[in-house]
């Protein structure tokens, strides 16, 4: 791999840091394509992206998708939590 990225988040709640690593871990364990790796893991109060590319154009492609998963995960989430009774 020639590219590689590492993206931590900060997730403010713990519940929802652990559905969106619950969500993510099933795509990271059996990667769609061959041209990069992800790689999701817990830690505190963040979650951790790592991502490794065979060239840039692949790291940015997966970075991308897994940023746009995490971002409507939140969406849904917050929505939810808006919803709660």
């Amino acid at each position: 791999m020639k590219a590689s990225a590492v993206v931590r988040l900060r997730i403010p709640s713990k519940k929802h840091s652990e559905i969106i690593y619950n969500a993510l871990k099933p795509e990271t364990d059996k990667c769609p394509t061959t041209r990069s790796k992800a790689i999701i893991e817990k830690s505190d109060a963040s979650l951790v992206l790592k991502v490794e590319a065979k060239d840039t154009v692949a790291l940015r492609a997966a970075v991308n998708a897994y940023l746009r998963w995490i971002n409507s995960l939140k969406n849904v989430l917050e929505v939810l939590d808006a919803a709660s009774f």
